[in-house]
């Protein structure tokens, strides 16, 4: 029987559930015993579509264009990734700050009846002339999903019109998956496909695939970097910041690790059956038991056992007189964690290290990785709210208001709104990561903490869009089984 290949739609893989409310106990219980089944919302406010992810992946390639093939607001979400760019050049000593080259082809009404193949291919056209890049990636949409435009065929006939372009197609269209992280898996499935292609290259001694995500900031980068080095590893850091040259060098490399935890986990197991190169899948390193974590694993995967921990015993030594410091500020701090699957989770790690409470955790998938991590939680942390919720901002102010938290670690807006001190973790600006952004993040949090000032005034003026009724509900009365 052929073996049957990853669809790039998470919800493939059997287990894998992204709505679901109850507690970090239950859902550990009810995942061993089978009985967490794949729920819905009879009512939800707003997703996380899969092709911003994709976009987002890939978005600081150089010399490259990037087509939506969409109705002109499939893009509007695009503006974080964009600050994220445009920040990261300033971070690495660019003077003339560039903004992505997007185009979107605009599909409307006409379209759909017709067809919008033309406007794609006027899109390409524009692209080759306006910039000759190497690399033009053509996205699906719903809408281009809908209508059945052949985008491989459209790419493939450009790609004889203009043989000094790679055009490559991907297929993220929103529909396709809750999961936004299958986004991730859209371009890396294409990737694979139109740029590397299963040709087999000479490997390089110590070179290591790391894999990173818009959001890892250039200081994060910088630490991955360092403690790399230290085990004697050469960074192939991609696809952020990267170019056609680093995407070719990925099947060289002897090993291959990612920074977020649900970034490349299905394109590193796809590089190992299809190259041979083996993988390192543990947790984000944040903190200092997932940092110890995570180095130790990509260590193992290059053969230094003995020189790793070598070096985190030196770490340790450093850090644990600051983090006791710290620990002084925000021992038994009660928080609520939001966040992706890999940063929630290694947020609420990071927590333990400075004695905080955890009362509620939101994420947007519960899968096998995050039953280890709750396994892990439930040992330090005795009762918390477990949200898993693609987006879902009205479920988040509820359990808010009702666990009323000291603080708020996450994407920061409607707690904010709230009058909670808040810090991000989900931040491409500042360290939060390895061992030295485990110092800023814990002085950022108490920081904040002892100085709430302007969230508090902005709760008294500001008012979201909830009645005050709905704060009386059950925060996940709209999960349905």
């Amino acid at each position: 029987m052929a073996e049957v290949k990853y669809s790039g739609v998470r919800e493939s893989k059997p287990g894998r559930v992204n709505d679901l409310g109850t507690t970090g106990k239950k859902a550990e219980e009810d995942f061993k015993k089978g009985c967490l089944k794949r729920a819905d919302r009879s009512f939800a406010q707003g997703l996380q579509c899969q092709q911003i992810n994709s976009m987002a992946a890939l978005m600081s390639l150089e010399d490259s264009v990037f087509i939506s093939h969409s109705p002109q607001g499939c893009v509007g979400c695009a503006i974080m990734a964009i600050d994220m760019y445009r920040v990261g050049q300033a971070h690495r000593g660019i003077k003339n700050i560039e903004n992505p080259r997007i185009i979107v082809t605009n599909l409307d009404q006409k379209s759909v009846v017709f067809g919008g193949e033309q406007k794609l291919r006027e899109a390409v056209k524009k692209a080759v002339t306006r910039y000759t890049p190497k690399m033009i990636f053509v996205y699906a949409s719903c809408a281009s999903g809908i209508i059945g435009d052949d985008i491989d065929a459209i790419c493939e006939d450009l790609s004889d019109e203009y043989p000094d372009q790679l055009i490559v197609p991907i297929h993220c269209e929103g529909f396709k998956s809750k999961i936004c992280a299958s986004g991730f898996d859209a371009a890396f499935i294409s990737i694979n496909k139109y740029i590397l292609k299963k040709e087999k290259k000479e490997k390089i001694p110590g070179l290591v695939n790391l894999f990173a995500p818009t959001t890892v900031s250039f200081a994060d980068q910088k630490e991955m970097e360092r403690m790399m080095s230290l085990i004697g590893a050469q960074v192939n850091y991609i696809p952020f910041y990267s170019s056609l040259e680093k995407i070719r060098r990925i099947p060289q490399a002897e090993a291959s690790t990612s920074i977020c935890k649900v970034f490349a986990d299905e394109f590193m197991k796809e590089l190992e059956e299809d190259y041979g190169i083996p993988y390192s899948h543990t947790v984000m390193p944040i903190g200092i038991r997932n940092t110890d974590i995570w180095y130790r694993g990509i260590a193992k995967v290059i053969g230094k056992e003995k020189e790793v921990e070598e070096i985190i015993e030196k770490e340790h030594l450093r850090i644990e007189p600051l983090v006791a410091e710290i620990r002084k500020r925000l021992e038994g701090k009660r928080v609520f964690i939001c966040g992706g699957t890999g940063r929630s989770f290694a947020a609420a790690a990071l927590i333990d290290d400075f004695g905080m409470q955890l009362v509620g955790l939101e994420t947007p998938t519960y899968d096998g990785d995050a039953q280890a991590d709750v396994e892990y939680l439930n040992n330090i942390h005795k009762d918390y709210v477990i949200d898993i919720a693609n987006m879902q901002p009205f479920e988040q102010v509820n359990l808010l208001n009702k666990l009323k938290p000291d603080a708020f670690i996450g994407v920061p807006q409607w707690a904010a709104q709230l009058g909670y001190p808040t810090t991000h973790v989900l931040d491409g600006k500042r360290p939060t990561m390895g061992y030295d952004g485990l110092l800023y993040l814990g002085r950022k949090i108490a920081d904040q903490l002892e100085n709430p000032g302007f969230n508090v005034k902005l709760s008294k003026h500001a008012k979201l869009p909830y009645r005050d009724s709905w704060y009386n509900e059950d925060a996940f009365k709209y999960i349905i089984d």
